[in-house]
Order: C-alpha cells, then sequence, then structure tokens
C-alpha cells in the first residue's frame, strides 16, 4: 500500500454550476474531498455523478461555481488562466478514455513532446519502458493496438513526473484483458514512482484495487471507504 506524505488536493464546499438554456444544472453540490499523497484512489459512480467535472476541477481544466480546491499550501481557485496552465503542466498528468495521442508522431515522438517543456521529466525511452512498450518506440499510433495507445498515453502522462495523474475513464474503451494490462500500469506507476493516482470509472469492480474509494451521486460524495487489502489488478473481473 501507498504511503501517505500528508495532504495533496484538499477541496471544501465544491459546487459547479452549468447554464443549460433557461435551466440550472448543477453537477456538484458542495462536495468536500482529500487526497493523500501517494494513496491510489478510484471515484465510483454513475454517469452523471459529477465525476468528470470533479476530476477537471482538481486538475485545473475548470473552475468551480463556489467552493475552494487547494493543491499542497496553494489555493487553485484564485488563479488565472496563466496560472493554471503552470500548475497543470508542473504538476498533473491526465490519463482519458480516449488517447489524444498526435498521429504523425511515434510513441517516442508523443512522448518526448511532453519532456521537451518538462522541468524534470522521466527520459521517453524510460516513460515507455515502464509502461512495457520498448520494443514499440518507432511505432505511430495507428500501428498500435488501443491498449498500446492508452499505455503511451499513460507514458506520456508520467513522463513529466506529475506529483498527481488523473484517469477519466482509462479503460472505458478497452476489453477485459486490454483494461486489466492498462490497470497493471497504473498500479506500477503509483507503487514505483509514488504518484498520487485518481481514477474514476463507473465499473465497480475497479475499487478493489484501490487505498480509498470515493462514491459520488447526483454531484454529491455519498460515501468514503478504506479497503482494508488492496486487490492486485490480476484479481479484479468484471
Amino acid at each position: 500500500m501507498a504511503t501517505s506524505v500528508g495532504v495533496v488536493f484538499q477541496a471544501t464546499g465544491l459546487s459547479k454550476r452549468y447554464r443549460m438554456g433557461e435551466i440550472d444544472v448543477w453537477a456538484l453540490r458542495g462536495v468536500d474531498l482529500e487526497l493523500q499523497g501517494g494513496e491510489f484512489v478510484v471515484l465510483l459512480g454513475p454517469s452523471g455523478s459529477g465525476k468528470s467535472t470533479l476530476l477537471n476541477i482538481l486538475g485545473g481544466l475548470d473552475v468551480p461555481t463556489s467552493g475552494t480546491v487547494r493543491f499542497l499550501d496553494h489555493d487553485l481557485t484564485v488563479d488565472d488562466d496563466a496560472e493554471l496552465t503552470r500548475f497543470r503542466r508542473e504538476h498533473v498528468g491526465f490519463v482519458f478514455q480516449f488517447y489524444n495521442l498526435i498521429p504523425s508522431l511515434t510513441a517516442l515522438e508523443n512522448v518526448a513532446l511532453v519532456t521537451e517543456i518538462a522541468e524534470r521529466p522521466l527520459d521517453p525511452v524510460e516513460a515507455l519502458r515502464l509502461v512495457g512498450l520498448e520494443a514499440r518506440l518507432h511505432h505511430f499510433p495507428a500501428q498500435l493496438s488501443g491498449g498500446e495507445q492508452q499505455r503511451v498515453a499513460i507514458a506520456r502522462a508520467v513522463a513529466k513526473r506529475p506529483d498527481v495523474l488523473l484517469c477519466d475513464e482509462p479503460t472505458g474503451a478497452l476489453d477485459y484483458e486490454t483494461g486489466l494490462m492498462v490497470l497493471q500500469v497504473l498500479e506500477k506507476v503509483n507503487r514505483e514512482l509514488g504518484t498520487t493516482v485518481a481514477v474514476i470509472t463507473h465499473n465497480a469492480a475497479i475499487a478493489g484495487m484501490a487505498d480509498r474509494v470515493i462514491r459520488l451521486r447526483s454531484g454529491q460524495v455519498v460515501d468514503v471507504t478504506r479497503n482494508a487489502r488492496r486487490l492486485a489488478p490480476t484479481e479484479l473481473s468484471w
């Protein structure tokens, strides 16, 4: 189990309202949340529960309507666009359901693109070795399977050595065997690099591999549980 090194994120009273014509839609309603350094957290909930909105606010991709988000001792909710961009570049890695690789670049070049703007990056080859793709360095995305493309996306995200890796349905587009491989990579990043990993999913089976499971419904945190033992990805089934 990952060792806690203090609170990385602290959200207090977090709400997010979207205006849809004449109607106000509340994606988040007064969420209080902490993420500890080095832990593996699964945020679980059905579609529309506010998971992605919460992840986007934590990662500096969106701002709340009300409430505060602190990263370490820094209040993200007072940052302007330039400061949020710098926060994302220096501290956060993102992994999405769809891989967002640049088709004209090889796996190695896709990862190297990120390391060029990072302060203390991993070597791109080392990042791809970490996700088991050292034999596919010079392949283009079209020459890779979906699972391999997702692992390139993870390598790209971790190559800048982020403090936190935020993953939005990282196995959502993958079959069981391929999704399992991706989860093994995320567990390895958490264990070997000490990166705080937060995975949002609607797949309840994935909760077994977490230190803590945070359940959301209708924009609110409805339950937080700590697993007595983290399951290995190979012990999961769905």
